[in-house]
């Protein structure tokens, strides 16, 4: 029962977090597309958790059918990667957190047929070209007061891997997954992660809900924090 009269934590109340969720879609023509198996699932746990933590959250949404919990997060529904990252340029300026969870395609084809292309030929080609790296530009752009907060999903080195991303990118704390781990990941409504800090700090966890993962990556978020945001 003391459950019930446990005091509601609003750390991060009055602060703007800019937060994106779910995958992207890239045209090949009017009917086809590029995209990947993320749900969107972690992304929108998290924001429902910031904004009950007293933040004003800002969530920039791939496609997904999920809806968020708390009428105040304003929702930004946007498809491909470009307008995923011209979405993070308007918001990223004035977010203290940044949380960039969506599963953004790293490849977008390089021309988009205006027509259905018939199938004709026994092989087809598709050229494709880099998509910009939201996390490494938003990275550039961090200010000493802001922090940010990165996704790895990783299948083989998986530390090594998620800590030279933390570094390249210029992020504060990286949320590693790996594809090896059952029940995490993709489509699930479980997660299992290593929260690995800039410091080197690496806290691990067990297999949870996306909800609970979402308080988690939270409490470390808030330890991250300059205290000339906090107060």
């Amino acid at each position: 029962m003391d459950s019930l009269f446990a005091p509601i934590n609003t750390s991060l109340t009055g602060l703007n977090v800019l937060l994106t969720a779910g995958p992207t879609q890239e045209d090949i023509d009017p009917v086809r597309y590029i995209s990947n198996h993320s749900t969107g699932k972690m992304g929108y746990a998290l924001a429902d958790v910031l904004a009950e933590r007293g933040a004003s959250v800002t969530l920039v949404s791939g496609p997904t059918h999920l809806t968020v919990a708390y009428p105040t997060i304003q929702v930004v529904h946007v498809r491909s990667a470009a307008q995923m990252y011209a979405a993070c340029l308007d918001h990223f300026p004035t977010a203290a957190i940044t949380v960039l969870a969506a599963a953004v395609a790293d490849y977008t084809p390089k021309v988009v047929a205006d027509r259905k292309i018939k199938k004709k030929e026994p092989d087809f080609s598709l050229e494709l070209v880099r998509t910009v790296d939201i996390a490494a530009s938003l990275g550039a752009r961090k200010r000493d007061d802001q922090c940010m907060v990165g996704f790895a999903l990783e299948t083989d080195n998986e530390l090594a891997n998620a800590r030279a991303k933390l570094v390249r990118k210029n992020l504060d704390l990286i949320v590693l997954n790996s594809l090896k781990d059952a029940g995490a990941a993709f489509g699930h409504d479980t997660n299992q992660v290593t929260l690995i800090h800039r410091n080197g700090a690496i806290h691990r966890f067990g297999l949870k809900s996306k909800r609970a993962v979402a308080h988690d990556i939270a409490d470390q978020v808030s330890v991250l924090l300059p205290v000339s945001v906090l107060y």
